[in-house]
């Protein structure tokens, strides 16, 4: 049985190449900056809905934007939430031990759950990329798979900083706005990837590369000189 993360699925789908590399060979991409003001938000919320976790009630902006919803409360929620744990599933046609790490999960009055991504933005529009839906999309199958009753639809908790206020008049506070995207997902692509993930490990060869990879374009660009 194979580990096999949700964001090596996610370098598969980006670029078959640079998935063979890193999971069969151990080459990986260079690391990127570490987003440490995200970190930072996303160890504020988890704070802030466990507490309402705890008592069973809604955050507030779960009731500014009507959210049918409370905090889930679980004995796995913290394994479920760590980056090498999350939560797994064996998918036995690959033989991949599939996981994947959530930020949060709410529960609905039908006994749903509800996936929960906590994003921090300075962009003045917002966006959920395609990346970000298929992120939801993995973590719903992985729940589904676990025999838990899922929501289609998921939510984006955005974290905004409000630039308009500057450092909070002079008090060094870099002020946040909280609001809520819904998303509604579709899961049933997971399994296809797996399969396709599977075969692309054991070619013996290099696969193409994905035409839109700036990894692989600079390595052959690189090779040239």
């Amino acid at each position: 049985m194979q580990k096999l993360s949700r964001s090596k699925i996610e370098l598969f789908l980006e670029c078959p190449r640079c998935f063979w590399l890193d999971v069969k060979h151990g080459v990986k991409r260079p690391p990127g900056f570490p987003f440490t003001i995200n970190n930072a938000v996303d160890f504020l919320l988890k704070q802030e809905f466990d507490h309402h976790r705890e008592n069973g009630t809604p955050h507030p902006v779960m009731e500014k934007f009507k959210i049918d919803a409370v905090p889930f409360a679980h004995s796995e929620i913290n394994t479920w939430r760590h980056n090498f744990t999350g939560i797994q599933f064996h998918h036995k046609p690959t033989d991949f031990l599939v996981f994947g790490a959530v930020d949060d999960i709410w529960q609905n009055s039908k006994g749903e759950l509800i996936v929960v991504d906590y994003k921090a933005t300075g962009a003045n529009n917002h966006q959920i990329y395609d990346s970000y839906g298929r992120q939801m999309e993995i973590y719903q199958w992985l729940l589904t798979q676990n025999e838990f009753k899922v929501s289609s639809t998921g939510y984006f908790v955005f974290a905004k900083v409000n630039k308009a206020d500057g450092f909070g008049m002079g008090e060094a506070v870099l002020p946040f706005n909280l609001f809520v995207e819904p998303y509604t997902g579709d899961h049933n692509w997971v399994p296809k990837a797996l399969e396709n993930a599977k075969a692309t490990i054991d070619l013996e060869k290099s696969p193409d590369a994905s035409p839109d990879c700036e990894y692989c374009s600079y390595r052959e660009k690189a090779k040239a000189y």
